[in-house]
């Protein structure tokens, strides 16, 4: 992987990282890039009684602030009604639910050299 990465090819080696980190940390993956009218959700996985609703943001340079920091308010608002609706269109679902985000800061040949899981990043 070059340093120069498109767009789509840093979110797709992110999000990669984000599910091998999840499963490691004992989450079954429910689904990635699960669509919707309202948007787009990266990865909703379940551990235990918990669902959770997933955003991944990678950076591949320091410029313009940390992953965190590139999630605006009008996007954590649609990560709730995405939720909602994932909630209202399927069954069987755990009895509880958050959104979580995982920022990944990749380095010198895309190798990741920070993983950051924030649970309950958005309140519901």
């Amino acid at each position: 992987m070059q340093i120069d990465m498109k767009r789509k090819e840093l979110g797709n080696a992110g999000e990669r990282l984000a599910r091998d980190f999840l499963k490691k940390k004992g989450y079954r993956i429910h689904e990635s890039n699960f669509r919707c009218r309202a948007g787009e959700i990266d990865i909703i996985a379940r551990k235990k009684d918990w669902l959770a609703f997933i955003e991944v943001r990678t950076k591949s340079s320091a410029n313009f602030g940390s992953p965190e920091e590139s999630v605006s308010t009008a996007k954590k608002e649609k990560l709730v009604a995405l939720a909602l609706s994932y909630i209202n269109s399927h069954q069987n679902l755990p009895p509880n639910w958050r959104i979580d985000f995982i920022g990944i800061e990749l380095g010198h040949k895309g190798k990741a050299t920070r993983i950051e899981h924030i649970e309950n990043a958005v309140e519901g």
